[in-house]
Formats: structure tokens, C-alpha cells, sequence
């Protein structure tokens, strides 16, 4: 049977784990099962060891392999389960020896028991070095390739328990990260994707490298033939000129940034140890919308952080209209062992989930909002999976008919519905 993969999380795992199942798949692995959890919520945790408790109850011969964050920061929990055949950690799951050795030892043999202790390949994140920049595979009939060019974080927001899941900060060469995107083109990508853990901090932990802008201009010089490049999620603070200057001045940018606000209080703000005041994002947000006026935003949100009051819950909800963000991704604050914000005094958890709907409902109107403004206007489509595709600034358009993947194609709205543009 064929390798199943199922991931949880960001879109850097998802690229992660295209690239764990060819390493799996070229060291002759078969019918296992590799699950890529993520950690950034108690959730996504409780989902991951729900999935893996699953896998074990439909097929119990098959091995399970469990890498991702989660994986690294709490790899005996893991490794205590009796379904899991063995714990890669987020270094150890993208070397192909690692996977080599796996096939050639008895550990993933049908019925093998072994001590959790034995399952266990997770070294120290900290000491990771380099990051050799990872791409999804063959694109079949999905358009859009994501290239992963950066890895860690070297920030410490109170709420954040990544960076004890992926290490320091450590950024792609250009060279490889050309050389990937030049792969993902000839496979037959349209559009490609940059993404990171903390994208914005590209190169800056080594004095004197190029910036993320650096890399976004050398990228679209050396790929003329890409019609569209997209980034992922930023840190508004630290986009460096020359990306401000490419968003204002390059059409194959495309305009649609996504930033990492997490608050519209500053006092919020300055609890989770974030970079930025309440003012700075709405500022950034009116300078680069004066640059390129189609430019969309969206944001992380989070509700109900430790000592929110409702009046500071109130300006981050406010905080959608005044920087006019099209895409919220709203979250209840989730306590994570090992982070100051869960020492910090707790909201009840009622308020947290109530606080955590209405942020959800205003990012469904803000959305609603973004949508019907876009009916009868003229928008650029990349076709996906035949009936669907993306607009330069990421609105999803649904045709009634198949079309071809990976045309760009001149469409105008005339209806929208769930989440989506309606176009003939």
C-alpha cells in the first residue's frame, strides 16, 4: 500500500511532509503511516494523537512515524503510544539517512514492541544548523508550489512555544532557493509560494546576507518566465525596503500580504512581547494600501490572552476595520506548557471561547465585506483543480463548469457564496 501522510498545522509542515514521504518513499518504505504534528495549540496537539490512535484501530500492522513540532517538544508522550513505531525529530525527519535506517532495521516490522526510549530519533533543535530549503513535489493539478527558504525563530513572544519546536533562525542561500523555484517551474508551477517560520527574519541572523527582499528580487530575475510569486505570513515590522519597494512595484508580487498582528492592544501586545504597537499596524497597513492601492491584508488574531479585558479585546476586534483586513485567522488563546504567557493569570475559559467566536464572526464579515466588493470587477483567476481558482489578492473564485488547471484567466463575478467568488 502507499505511503499515507497525514499533516497538521502551517503550510511549512505540509511542505515538510511531501519531502519526509519521498525520503521515506526512495529509502523503500511502504504501507506506513507518517503523521506531521503541529504544537501551536493544545488542539492541534489532542488532534494529532487522535489521528495517530485512529490509524492504529483501521490497520494495527502498519506502522506509524510521527515527526512535526509537537513531535519535538514532547516526543515521549508520543513515543509512549503504543501505535507509534517511531519519533523523528524536526531535523532527524529530513535526513534520508534517517529514513534509511528505518527500512533497513526491524522496528517497523508488523507487530514489532519495542521501549518507547527505542522509538525515539529527536536530537536538540537548538543545535540545528543551515537550512537546505524544502519544495512540494509534483504539482499534478494543483498551480501554486510552496518553497520553504527559512526555518526557527530567534523571537520569544510569550504565547508562542514554536521556536522550542523548530529552533533558532537559520535562512535558505539564494542559490538553492533559485534552484528549487526553477524546479517547481519546469514541474509546472504558475504561482510559488515563500514560506518560513519567521519568513521576515530571512537572513538576518547572519550580519552582512541578503534581506527577504534581496531574495524576492533575485528569485523573480531569475525565474522570468513565473507569472506570480506569493509570500506567507509576515512580521509587519521587520519587511525591509527593497520588499516595500517590490510590493509597490512588481507585478508578478502579488498583492496580498498576510501579517502576524496577534492584538490590536498595545499593553496585549507588549505582554506577548510582540514587536509592534497597535499604531504601527495600522500605519503599515495605510502606507503599503498608498503604494498599491489593490493590495489586501490578512491576519493572525489571537482572543482571550491572559489579562485581556473586554475594552482591550474590543480594539483588536476594531483593529480589522481600521488596517481593512480581508482574511482573519482567529484563535483562542491556547496556554502552552514551557511559555511565560502560561504562567500568566487565565481568563475562564468561557469567556476565551466567547471572545474567540466573535472574533470569528467579524472575520466572516470582514470577508463577507471583501467579497461582494469584488462582483462585476475584473479579476485575474489561476485554475485549480479544474473548478476553482485564485485571484491576485488570494479571493477564491468557484466556476460552474471545469476548466483547465493552470490558466490565468481574465473572469469578472457576478454572485458570491461560501467563502467564495461565483463566476459563469
Amino acid at each position: 500500500m502507499p505511503i499515507e501522510t497525514l499533516t497538521f498545522g502551517c503550510r511549512l509542515n505540509l511542505v515538510e511532509s511531501e519531502a519526509m514521504q519521498a525520503r521515506a518513499e526512495a529509502a523503500g518504505l511502504r504501507d506506513i503511516a507518517i503523521v506531521n504534528s503541529c504544537a501551536v495549540t493544545a488542539e492541534a496537539v489532542r488532534q494529532a494523537s487522535q489521528a495517530i490512535r485512529r490509524l492504529g484501530r483501521e490497520q494495527p500492522d502498519r506502522p506509524v512515524i510521527v515527526s512535526g513540532c509537537a513531535a519535538q517538544i514532547e516526543p515521549a508522550r508520543f513515543a509512549a503510544m503504543p501505535e507509534v513505531a517511531a519519533v523523528l525529530g524536526n531535523a532527524e525527519k529530513l535526513e534520508p539517512e534517517n529514513w534509511r535506517r528505518l527500512a533497513a532495521s526491524n522496528s517497523l516490522r508488523g507487530g514489532a514492541v519495542r521501549a518507547p526510549e527505542e522509538k525515539l530519533q529527536v536530537g536538540d533543535i537548538m543545535q540545528a544548523r543551515g537550512a537546505a530549503p524544502q519544495r512540494t513535489r509534483p504539482l499534478a493539478e494543483h498551480t501554486r508550489g510552496f518553497l520553504q527558504v527559512q526555518n526557527g525563530c530567534d523571537h520569544r513572544c510569550t504565547f508562542c512555544v514554536i521556536p522550542l519546536g523548530r529552533g533558532n533562525a537559520r535562512s535558505s542561500t539564494i542559490e538553492a532557493v533559485i534552484a528549487q523555484g526553477r524546479a517547481l517551474v519546469a514541474e509546472g508551477a504558475r504561482e510559488i509560494v515563500l514560506t518560513g517560520v519567521d519568513l521576515t527574519s530571512y537572513g538576518r541572523e547572519r550580519p552582512g546576507t541578503p534581506s527577504l527582499g534581496a531574495l524576492v528580487r533575485s528569485l523573480l530575475a531569475a525565474l522570468p518566465e513565473l507569472p506570480r510569486l506569493r509570500l506567507s505570513s509576515l512580521d509587519a515590522v521587520e519587511i525591509d525596503d527593497e520588499l516595500r519597494d517590490l510590493v509597490a512595484t512588481e507585478p508578478r508580487l502579488m498583492p496580498h500580504l498576510h501579517l502576524s498582528l496577534q492584538s490590536g492592544d498595545d499593553l496585549i501586545l507588549k505582554r506577548m512581547k510582540r514587536r509592534h504597537g497597535r499604531a504601527d499596524a495600522v500605519r503599515f497597513c495605510a502606507e503599503m494600501r498608498a503604494l498599491r492601492p489593490e493590495i489586501v491584508f490578512g491576519a493572525d488574531l489571537i482572543a482571550g490572552f491572559p489579562t485581556e479585558e473586554e475594552a482591550m479585546f474590543s480594539r483588536t476586534l476594531a483593529l480589522i476595520e481600521e488596517c481593512g483586513l480581508s482574511y482573519v485567522h482567529g484563535f483562542p488563546f491556547s496556554a502552552r506548557p514551557g511559555t511565560p504567557a502560561a504562567r500568566m493569570p487565565q481568563l475562564p475559559g468561557e469567556i476565551v471561547r466567547e471572545r474567540a467566536q466573535r472574533l470569528r464572526d467579524a472575520a466572516q464579515a470582514a470577508h463577507q465585506r471583501h467579497l461582494e466588493a469584488r462582483i462585476g470587477r475584473r479579476l485575474a483567476v489561476l485554475t485549480e483543480r479544474g473548478d476553482s481558482g485564485r485571484a491576485e489578492d488570494f479571493t477564491l473564485v468557484r466556476f460552474g463548469h471545469h476548466v483547465p488547471a493552470g490558466r490565468i484567466l481574465p473572469v469578472t463575478a457576478t454572485s458570491c457564496g461560501d467563502k467564495a467568488l461565483l463566476a459563469a
